[in-house]
């Protein structure tokens, strides 16, 4: 936890610095330490703030830490700073991929299961009910749209409401991809219309898993690539999700776009 804890100082002052970032003289805890204290949150207590700035505060790492609504207000004042710095590491898992290949799929962010959507309070509309296939269950929440080197670093991310369909996504992301790139997704991204504008304007190959009616069949060496790098996304899925909390508290209205690209 300890060179997890200073390397992520680290990198956030490096990044400020590097910005000519500005900040109040009269401030006792910079803006590296605020980035620090959120990133501390979502690695090791599931996004609890206040647990994070308890435990930096006790074992001396952020000996000046401010209250809990001061440090609230100036995170939210960072969000443009965040969207830098994941824009960086996206671009820099880009540059280490030699062979160009991504995959994208979604995972839901559930407020409440089938069960329960009925008493749910935080989100009243129907579009936020959204069905996962793989576990075959009904859901009341969001969605993480992720893109994800064939490593499974992530490149591109955004929220949308639980009921938003994956092929639809396809329309929201950046693509801002190297020349030949390939995009390795699963049966739910079938749209011919935007494989071939990828193809003819940014030299991108998409390539879903095909359905048993498909006008495009894939020879069968592709599909057991695709299967292969699937498991990429699933896994970078499964990582995040054991970093989000049990259970959501605040309320988040998407479409909310928050790309890392």
């Amino acid at each position: 936890m300890d060179d997890k804890i200073i390397a992520t100082f680290c990198l956030c002052d490096d990044l400020l610095k590097a910005m000519h970032h500005q900040e109040d003289r009269q401030c006792q805890m910079n803006d590296a330490e605020i980035m620090t204290t959120a990133f501390v949150a979502s690695l090791f207590f599931r996004g609890n703030h206040e647990s994070a700035r308890t435990m930096l505060q006790q074992h001396g790492y952020i000996p000046h830490m401010v209250s809990k609504s001061r440090f609230s207000r100036r995170l939210h004042r960072m969000k443009e700073i965040f969207i830098i710095l994941f824009d960086l590491l996206g671009q820099t898992w880009k540059t280490l991929t030699t062979d160009a290949i991504y995959v994208i799929d979604s995972l839901p962010i559930a407020v409440c299961d089938n069960i329960r959507i009925r008493r749910s309070k935080m989100y009243s509309d129907e579009h936020f009910r959204g069905y996962q296939a793989s576990k075959k269950r009904y859901f009341y929440g969001l969605k993480i749209h992720l893109m994800v080197t064939q490593d499974g670093q992530p490149v591109e991310c955004f929220l949308t409401h639980g009921g938003f369909g994956d092929v639809d996504a396809l329309k929201y992301y950046a693509y801002e991809l190297p020349d030949g790139s390939i995009i390795y997704a699963d049966k739910a991204y079938n749209d011919y219309e935007i494989e071939d504008l990828l193809q003819e304007v940014d030299h991108i190959q998409l390539i879903p898993i095909r359905k048993k009616n498909s006008q495009r069949a894939l020879p069968p060496y592709i599909s057991f690539v695709q299967r292969y790098h699937r498991k990429r996304v699933e896994t970078a899925g499964s990582l995040i999700e054991q970093l989000l909390p049990k259970s959501i508290l605040g309320c988040l209205k998407p479409p909310f776009w928050g790309h890392i690209r």
